[in-house]
């Protein structure tokens, strides 16, 4: 009894007022009995709440009870996805973990940045860049004399066959942030000075910091790997390839943002130029065909115009046809990289090719957040095998083999 007694009695409600100092009998030992009975195991009464709805603490046997139905916050049944804390965590551990190794790249090499170094490589010798120089000695007298015609092209009228054969017409879509021609392209109302001084303080900014991080990190990273990939030392190599990731990667990301949005829109906000689609989602992609489709819109819109679309009216297969995308696209690439490095080398070709059977492999055995991470992966890891590739090889052909002929 005296066990049931205090069982009771850890059950008994608190309430606002002093229990009765009478006997058993009378409204207070009828409360006690009540409440015995719920603790008991009894139905309990609904509990009260107020005008906003949430339960009053102060009613009834309710301001006991602590727990409820409910999955912990990890679990994909609780519905929960508000991770806001987890992804700072995430960007603060990489600030840290990044200022460690710029830190540690100081203490070692000490401050290589050099802007002068950069300038004095193209003003050294400057026919070594003759595509440069054609295009600024031939389209300066079509600047030129187009120039007084371009006033006011904000406010151009709709044009049609042949009288779109004109200079204006010419040097606009030279020089519009497009691929694809058009008789009368979509054009913007006015030139917003402050969008444009925006645009053209970063893209300065961000030249200096991709020259900046080239020079001190990437520049050290690679002449370091060069012995290893003498030795064939492939752990050596794996972490020199993996030590150069980040960078690479790092610096990727910011070309994309000073070509695709800064200069870009710097160039279409001069032509007045309304359509500044020129790149989508791409990280979010869950798939390597939706990264190739969105993260270059003015090519994606090239190669579906000029050749996905052709190849289907002529009866090809969508298959074949984005076969012969991708190998247009392979041939660019190495097109890109091979005339200025003078060597014919074919990584470059070879890893655009290397998308086809990977985007088989993703879109099969990947999905969702999953599929995204591998996205990211082959871009994280496929560029510095690239870049080690291309290095190694000019590095081979450039200085050991003369040494040796030597």
């Amino acid at each position: 009894m005296g066990d049931r007694s205090g069982a009771s009695g850890s059950r008994r409600r608190r309430t606002g007022s002093r229990p009765s100092s009478q006997g058993g009998s009378g409204p207070a030992a009828a409360a006690e009995e009540e409440v015995r009975d719920v603790g008991a195991g009894g139905d309990a009464p609904a509990p009260e709440k107020d005008k906003d709805g949430d339960v009053d603490v102060g009613s009834g046997q309710w301001d006991l009870r602590c727990h409820r139905l409910q999955d912990s916050l990890f679990s994909s049944d609780s519905g929960f996805n508000n991770y806001r804390g987890i992804l700072n965590w995430c960007v603060v551990m990489l600030i840290l973990s990044n200022a460690r190794l710029f830190l540690e790249n100081l203490i070692k090499y000490g401050i290589l940045v050099d802007p002068i170094q950069v300038v004095s490589l193209f003003l050294k010798d400057p026919y070594s860049w003759p595509a440069l120089c054609l295009v600024i000695g031939g389209e300066a007298p079509g600047c030129a004399a187009a120039g007084k015609k371009a006033n006011g092209g904000a406010a151009q009228c709709t044009v049609s066959y042949p009288d779109n054969l004109t200079y204006r017409d010419l040097y606009y879509f030279l020089f519009a942030p497009t691929l694809c021609y058009e008789l009368n392209f979509p054009r913007s109302a006015r030139i917003r000075k402050r969008f444009l001084l925006r645009r053209l303080l970063e893209m300065l900014f961000l030249t200096q910091l991709m020259v900046g991080l080239i020079q001190q990190w990437m520049v050290p990273t690679i002449q370091n790997s060069m012995k290893p990939f003498k030795d064939m030392d492939y752990s050596r190599i794996i972490e020199r390839l993996l030590k150069l990731a980040v960078p690479n990667h790092l610096i990727w990301l910011i070309f994309f943002y000073w070509l695709f949005h800064s200069c870009l829109n710097a160039v279409a906000e001069l032509m007045h130029f309304g359509d500044r689609e020129f790149y989508r989602d791409w990280w979010n992609s869950e798939s390597v065909t939706y990264f190739w489709q969105n993260w270059n819109i003015p090519v994606h819109k090239w190669c579906l115009r000029h050749f996905y679309k052709p190849m289907l009216r002529r009866g090809s297969s969508k298959w074949a046809a984005r076969m012969g995308v991708f190998l247009a696209s392979a041939f660019f690439h190495e097109y890109l990289v091979s005339i200025p490095l003078r060597m014919f080398r074919l990584w470059a070709f070879t890893g655009m090719m290397a998308q086809i059977p990977l985007a088989w492999i993703v879109g099969r055995f990947f999905r969702g957040n999953y599929g995204n991470a591998a996205v990211w992966l082959t871009l994280i890891i496929g560029q510095p095998v690239a870049v080690l590739m291309y290095v190694h090889d000019y590095y081979v052909l450039n200085y050991e083999a003369p040494t040796a002929g030597a």
